[in-house]
């Protein structure tokens, strides 16, 4: 790819970016939210049609009007959103558009044999081909976005965000499955935040940075991690968990689960969050970690025990009971669960707090404007446009929305699901150092993540969740992340 150009009305995504992939290796293309990743791997995937530029594959210029074009050169994409069809099975869901079919009829027998085939090479047998898709998890949604994108025998495979949803030792089945590709001389374009994943799975990078290309072609082995933090960022930024934690700053609860549970889903819990505190709960995806969350912030009925706040009892299953008790949560599936993408950035973040704008049953769109806009500026949101369609914002501006809402709600309790997935390193020490901030002013915070060290960084306890059950509750400062490791390994095991 050479001088890609790419206007929107409004906004140049891309600025004359240089991309070139060799066959057989793993091309790593990082930058911060906004950079421009996405833009251009939906170029390069026939999604979005270049302002200017050229592209060529194998020595050859070619235009990529659509995204079957680019899957007939070759070239097939994972995105970072799941791209998934949750009403057809996982077989139909691979061989979507290019189904298997002998003189117009469907060869049903022969796509379920592929299937299974597809599944074995990325170590999960034991999901089901005519399993409806919408059953699975969001980790096994992306296997089966990974076996369509084998399905069409590509050339060249982009993977944005791949690890995002997965736990560790889907990690690494993810991580051999890219290895095996790359030996038998497949391209991978791989999009990911986590540096470290980088440093494993690597052979060379490009950084993008405000649409740009800022280096290209750097050996992952010869370029230290600070440098490529400095580029991405233009400067340099320590991840130090936003600083030295709070802890409570009182011994009565903000927040109480008493026992509480979901038959089938997860077992009774108990525990208090006071105010000023960050509790995290650390587990493998699927645990039942986010279930939790949801059930305390009524987005699921409990079918035992109940929640607290400041002592007073809220209703099972009512959102809005939550909500008027100062309790929010920013959903680790934000476009689908957390966001309004057809609407304004400041009617997201305005979304829970309607009734302050609110003059003889109008909204106050010009109070709402400024609120959020001041919002905007205080976490760096960009663009700061609040008028803008929240669709056309990075991930991590996305985040940052999410946790503006918050803030102009004032809550009191903040419930965090996955608060940095998909968030690139400089957009994660601003909300690492939100969170502690949060917690100076007293709100009661508690988060998930499956990063481990993130969440030892940032709790001042942890409960490890395993299979539906707490299987340990700890300070996070006497434990490391092998401890936690295998209390969940174990728990699971169990």
């Amino acid at each position: 790819m050479r001088g890609i150009i790419k206007h929107f009305p409004g906004a140049k995504a891309l600025d004359g970016v240089d991309l070139q992939i060799r066959a057989g290796e793993v091309h790593c293309l990082l930058g911060q939210n906004g950079a421009g990743k996405s833009t251009l791997i939906k170029v390069l995937s026939g999604a979005h049609q270049p302002t200017k530029g050229e592209i060529l594959w194998k020595g050859e210029e070619v235009t990529i009007p659509t995204t079957m074009a680019a899957l007939r050169l070759g070239i097939s994409t994972m995105y970072q959103e799941l791209d998934v069809v949750d009403g057809l099975s996982v077989a139909e869901n691979i061989f979507l558009g290019h189904e298997l079919s002998s003189g117009g009829v469907l060869r049903r027998g022969t796509a379920l044999e592929r299937t299974r085939d597809l599944l074995r090479r990325l170590g999960h047998p034991e999901i089901p081909a005519q399993r409806e898709v919408g059953r699975l998890p969001a980790a096994g949604k992306q296997i089966v976005s990974m076996a369509r994108a084998l399905s069409h025998d590509a050339q060249l495979i982009i993977m944005d965000e791949p690890s995002a949803v997965l736990d560790p030792e889907e990690v690494e089945n993810l991580f051999r499955v890219v290895r095996a590709l790359r030996d038998q001389g497949v391209a991978v374009v791989y999009i990911s935040h986590r540096l470290e994943e980088i440093r494993r799975i690597g052979d060379r990078i490009t950084v993008l940075k405000d649409g740009r290309t800022v280096a290209t072609s750097l050996e992952v082995e010869d370029t230290p991690t600070r440098e490529l933090i400095s580029l991405m960022t233009g400067h340099e930024v320590i991840s130090d968990f936003g600083g030295t934690a709070v802890g409570p700053t009182s011994d009565q609860p903000l927040l109480e689960v008493d026992g509480l549970s979901i038959e089938g889903v997860f077992d009774p819990v108990s525990f208090e969050v006071s105010p000023g505190e960050v509790v995290g709960l650390a587990g493998l995806v699927g645990a039942g970690r986010s279930e939790i969350l949801e059930t305390i912030y009524g987005a699921r009925r409990a079918t035992a025990g109940e929640v607290r706040v400041k002592g007073k009892k809220l209703r099972r299953g009512s959102i809005a009971d939550a909500v008027s008790h100062g309790v929010g949560l920013a959903p680790e599936e934000r476009k689908s669960q957390g966001l309004l993408l057809d609407e304004p950035i400041y009617r997201n973040i305005t979304l829970s707090t309607f009734a302050r704008f609110a003059r003889s049953g109008l909204l106050n769109e010009r109070a709402e404007r400024a609120a959020a806009r001041e919002q905007a500026e205080a976490l760096h949101l960009s663009p700061a446009d609040v008028q803008r369609n929240i669709r056309t914002l990075s991930g991590g501006n996305q985040q940052k929305a999410m946790l503006a809402r918050w803030l102009v709600h004032g809550c009191e309790v903040l419930l965090l699901d996955e608060p940095t997935r998909g968030v690139d390193v400089g957009a994660r020490a601003e909300i690492y150092g939100l969170v502690r901030e949060l917690s100076r002013q007293g709100t009661a915070v508690l988060m998930v993540s499956s990063e481990i060290e993130e969440v030892l960084g940032l709790a001042d306890r942890v409960l490890v969740v395993a299979d539906g059950r707490v299987v340990h509750t700890g300070a996070s400062k006497d434990m490391d992340e092998h401890q936690v490791l295998d209390l969940v390994m174990e728990g699971a095991h169990r």
